[in-house]
């Protein structure tokens, strides 16, 4: 999938554009990693035993970082980036209700492949 051509900053971007397009390739190599199988992309892995340090993701945990400095970031200006946002917003699924990390990577990036990702269309945010 090449998602280069909506994702590209303008060319007098500022550090704040670049930091958005390195958080939107960083997100799409993790999701195409974590639909493959990868687990930890939308929160700490822990397996059965509680051995959550061996199997540490250490790029999702930052990308999840930079996620929530966009956020803060953008807020007071009136903005956001629809990619945090809806990272943001699956990373805050818990419990019985959770799909799975994978299935959850393949919606979204399907999401963006389709150009759907911060528009507001039917049932926003439940694409699994």
């Amino acid at each position: 999938m090449d998602f280069s051509g909506a994702l590209e900053p303008d060319a007098e971007s500022d550090p704040l554009e670049t930091a958005q397009q390195a958080f939107a390739e960083q997100l799409l190599a993790c999701l195409d990693e974590c639909a493959r199988g990868r687990k930890g992309l939308f929160s700490d892995y822990e397996n059965e035993n509680g051995e959550g340090a061996a199997n540490a993701w250490p790029e999702a945990a930052r990308l999840r970082q930079l996620a929530l400095v966009l956020q803060s970031t953008l807020a007071p200006m009136g903005r956001c980036n629809p990619l945090a946002e809806e990272f943001l917003d699956l990373c805050s699924i818990h419990g019985e209700a959770h799909p799975g990390e994978r299935k959850l990577a393949r919606a979204l990036l399907e999401r963006i492949e389709r150009g759907e990702v911060g528009n507001s269309g039917e049932n926003p945010g439940k694409s699994w």
